[in-house]
């Protein structure tokens, strides 16, 4: 959305890149806080970042292969 990598993003809602990272490969569930955290560093609501998709459990990947 604005072109920023993990790090920078990191750095506007104070979390590591790890977290970033974790977060956009679905191996981590934000909190609230934090989900809220992002949305605003973007100027979106968090239903334009997060998306619930009631076949996946926290860890897995959409592609199954």
């Amino acid at each position: 959305m604005k072109n920023w990598t993990q790090a920078e993003l990191a750095a506007h809602v104070y979390v590591t890149r790890k977290t970033i990272n974790t977060i956009e490969n679905r191996k981590f569930i934000p909190s609230a806080y934090l989900a809220l955290k992002i949305a605003r560093a973007f100027g979106v609501s968090v239903e334009e970042i997060f998306q619930i998709d009631d076949d996946l459990t926290p860890g897995d990947s959409e592609d199954p292969g």
